[in-house]
C-alpha cells in the first residue's frame, strides 16, 4: 500500500473518502498531504509505498491514522519499540495530547521509563493478573521490575509487618 492508502485503510469505505461505489481520490489525497504535513511523515510523498519509508516515518503513519478517526479509547502496545530517539519523543508528545484531550490511554510497553513518563497510573501483571496499581509519581523501575516477576516488594513486606 502507499502512505495515502495506508493513512485511510479502516476509513475507506466512509465518506468524505467513499463516493458510492468509488474512492475518491481528490479527498484521500486532500487528506494524505495534510496528515503527512502535520506529523511531518518523511518523504512527503504520499504515493510511495509505505514499505519504503524507515521505521520511525511507518510508525508515524500508523499513529497519523489512528488519531485522526479521533478515537475515545487509544490502545498503544509497544509504540515506540524500534524507533529512533526523535521519533519516539514525537509518537510520547502525540500519546500525551490525545490525554490531555480527555482521551482514555492503554499503554502496553515492556520499557518501564517509557511506562513511568506516560502514565498516570501503572497496573502490573504478573501471571495474566494485575497484582497491583501504582502512581508513577511514588514507584520506581525497581519496584515495578520486582512486581512484574511475581516478587513482593520492600514497601509491602513493609505494610505487612
Amino acid at each position: 500500500y502507499t502512505v495515502a492508502e495506508n493513512l485511510i485503510l479502516g476509513s475507506h469505505y466512509r465518506p468524505p473518502f467513499n463516493k458510492g461505489l468509488a474512492l475518491n481520490f481528490t479527498a484521500i489525497d486532500s487528506h494524505a498531504n495534510n496528515l503527512i504535513k502535520d506529523f511531518d511523515i518523511r518523504p512527503s510523498d504520499k504515493d510511495n509505498l509505505l514499505k519504503s519509508l524507515s521505521g520511525g516515518n511507518q510508525q508515524k503513519v500508523i499513529v497519523a491514522r489512528e488519531l485522526c478517526g479521533e478515537p475515545k479509547l487509544l490502545v498503544a502496545a509497544q509504540p515506540t519499540r524500534g524507533l529512533d530517539v526523535g521519533s519516539i519523543e514525537f509518537v510520547h508528545q502525540q500519546i500525551l495530547n490525545e490525554r490531555d484531550k480527555g482521551k482514555a490511554i492503554l499503554l502496553i510497553s515492556a520499557d518501564l521509563e517509557e511506562i513511568l513518563s506516560l502514565s498516570d497510573r501503572i497496573a502490573v501483571i504478573y501471571e495474566g493478573e494485575i497484582v497491583d496499581v501504582l502512581d508513577p509519581k511514588k514507584t520506581d523501575e525497581n519496584e515495578i521490575g520486582l512486581l512484574m516477576t511475581g516478587s513482593t516488594t520492600n514497601k509491602k513486606l513493609s505494610k505487612a509487618r
